[in-house]
C-alpha cells in the first residue's frame, strides 16, 4: 500500500478491495446498482434473499447469469454467489455448492429478521445435518445474527442472539467458518474476538460512521433505517476500534442495500441503506479520522480472501482525498423504474474520490 501526502491531501494506492457483504437486487434494480459496486470491487459476496430466495444451486447459477449479464461493458467483476438456508437445506444441496466453485458461502437468515428473510430459518437445530456437512466441506456460514422474538428489545438482538444461538453453534461446530455479519454492538465485537480463529465478521461503512441518533437527526430519518439497527455511540467505538486495529478477523462488508425512494419513504418503511456509489470511499474516510490509513488495506483488500480461502486481487485502486457532492437522488428511469434511490449521504458529500482502477 502506498500513502502519499500533498500537503494537507492524500493519496493511497491499495490493492483493490472486496465487498464481502452486498444486495445487488434481480432485473432492473440490479441494473441500476451493480455499476456502483463493479466499478470499486473485484469480488463481492453477494446476498441470496430476493424475493424468490436463492436456495439450490441451480438457482445460484442463473442469479450469477443474470449478474454476469449486468457488468458494465469490460468490468471483469466476479459475483461470489451464495444459498439461502432454509429448514429444509440438505446436505446433498450443500455438496452440490462446494462442488460447483462459484458458490462461496450460505447465508442464515433468522425467519422475519430483515428484507425477504421470511423463509429463513424457523429453529437452528433443523439444520444440524446440514452444518455438518458445511463444516465437513468448507463452507462458510454467514449469519444475521439477531433474535426476532417481539419480546427482545431490536437494540438488544444481536446480544441475545450471540447469547443463546451463535455460542452454541460455534461449540457445537468447532471446525465450521462462520462470518458475524455487518456486526453492529461491543458484544459482537467481543465474541469474535475471543471465538475461534474460525469466526470472523464484517463491518458496514454506515455501522462504523453513524450512532443510533441519526435515525431521529431532526425528525424520524427512514434513510438512516437499517437492519441491524444503528446502536448507542460506545457499540459505534467498539466497531472503528475493531475495524481499524488490525485484527484479520474483521474486514469490509458494505451491506449495501438498495431500496425505491418510496419504499423507504413509507408507513412500513424498508431497511438498508444503499453506500455502494462510495463503498470505498467511505471507509477511506473513517480510517484516515482514526489515523489508521496504513490498516485500511488489510481490512479492505486481504483479510477477507484469507478467511475465504482466496488470493488478494492483483489489481489496485488509487483514492485521493478531495470532496465530491453526493445527489439527492438517483433517477432509476433508465432502467425503467419510474422512482429514485436515495444514496447514503444524499446532498452532502464524501471526503475521497477514486482517481483509478488499474490492473
Amino acid at each position: 500500500m502506498d500513502i502519499d501526502f500533498f500537503g494537507e491531501t492524500v493519496s493511497l494506492t491499495l490493492i483493490r478491495p472486496d465487498d464481502w457483504h452486498v444486495h445487488l437486487r434481480d432485473g432492473a434494480m440490479l441494473r441500476a446498482v451493480l455499476p456502483d459496486t463493479a466499478r470499486r470491487f473485484a469480488r463481492a459476496i453477494v446476498m441470496p434473499n430476493l424475493k424468490a430466495p436463492v436456495r439450490t444451486v441451480a438457482e445460484a447459477h442463473a442469479y450469477r447469469e443474470r449478474i454476469l449479464a449486468a457488468r458494465p461493458a469490460g468490468s471483469d467483476f466476479e459475483p461470489l454467489m451464495t444459498l439461502y438456508l432454509t429448514d429444509n437445506t440438505t446436505a446433498a444441496e450443500i455438496e452440490r455448492a462446494r462442488a460447483s466453485r462459484f458458490v462461496h458461502a450460505v447465508k442464515y437468515y433468522p425467519a422475519g429478521a430483515t428484507t425477504n428473510s421470511d423463509s429463513g430459518v424457523t429453529d437452528i437445530e433443523r439444520c444440524h445435518d446440514t452444518l455438518a456437512a458445511m463444516e465437513a466441506l468448507g463452507l462458510p456460514l454467514l449469519v444475521h445474527g439477531e433474535v426476532t422474538e417481539a419480546s427482545v428489545d431490536v437494540f438488544d438482538r444481536e446480544a441475545v442472539f450471540i447469547e443463546r444461538i451463535l455460542a452454541r453453534v460455534v461449540a457445537r461446530f468447532p471446525r465450521l467458518k462462520v462470518v458475524l455479519e455487518h456486526v453492529t454492538t461491543e458484544d459482537g465485537v467481543a465474541f469474535v474476538r475471543a471465538a475461534p480463529a474460525t469466526v470472523g465478521a464484517t463491518l458496514t461503512a454506515h455501522h462504523l460512521l453513524l450512532n443510533r441518533n441519526a435515525l431521529f437527526r431532526g425528525g424520524l430519518r427512514p434513510h438512516a433505517y437499517c437492519l441491524p439497527v444503528l446502536k448507542r455511540e460506545r457499540h459505534r467505538t467498539a466497531l472503528l476500534e475493531a475495524a481499524t486495529s488490525g485484527n484479520p478477523k474483521f474486514f469490509l462488508g458494505t451491506d449495501s442495500a438498495p431500496h425505491a425512494r418510496t419504499a423507504k419513504e413509507a408507513a412500513c418503511g424498508c431497511a438498508g441503506l444503499y453506500t455502494a456509489h462510495a463503498g470505498i470511499e467511505l471507509y477511506a474516510e473513517v480510517f484516515k479520522a482514526a489515523g489508521a490509513l496504513d490498516r485500511l488495506e488489510g481490512f479492505a483488500s486481504l483479510h477477507g480472501p484469507a478467511f475465504y480461502g482466496l488470493a488478494p486481487n492483483r489489481d489496485h485502486i488509487t483514492l485521493i482525498e478531495e470532496s465530491w457532492p453526493v445527489p439527492q437522488a438517483i433517477d432509476l428511469a433508465s432502467v425503467g423504474i419510474s422512482d429514485s434511490l436515495v444514496p447514503f449521504r444524499a446532498g452532502e458529500s464524501v471526503a475521497f474520490r477514486i482517481a483509478g482502477v488499474d490492473g
